[in-house]
């Protein structure tokens, strides 16, 4: 048999994170979820104030009936 050489060969992987986010990324964040939360409590708010509208006009076809008449000036 032949002479063999071994060799021996040492490699290095570096591993980087990239998830790393910036300070304005966070703060957008915030803000998103800021403006959503306030988008939430509006659309509450107007869910409220037709069934408020609704119960005091008698239904929801009386409620219709009294929108188009304040509409025409009846």
């Amino acid at each position: 048999m032949g002479n063999t050489t071994l060799i021996q060969q040492k490699s290095t992987v570096g591993v980087h994170d990239a998830t790393k986010s910036s300070v304005s990324a966070e703060i957008d964040k915030v803000i998103i979820g800021s403006i959503a939360a306030f988008t939430g409590v509006v659309a509450l708010w107007s869910i409220a104030c037709l069934f408020s509208a609704m119960f005091q006009a008698g239904g929801p076809l009386q409620l219709v009936g009294s929108y188009f008449k304040a509409l025409a000036g009846m």
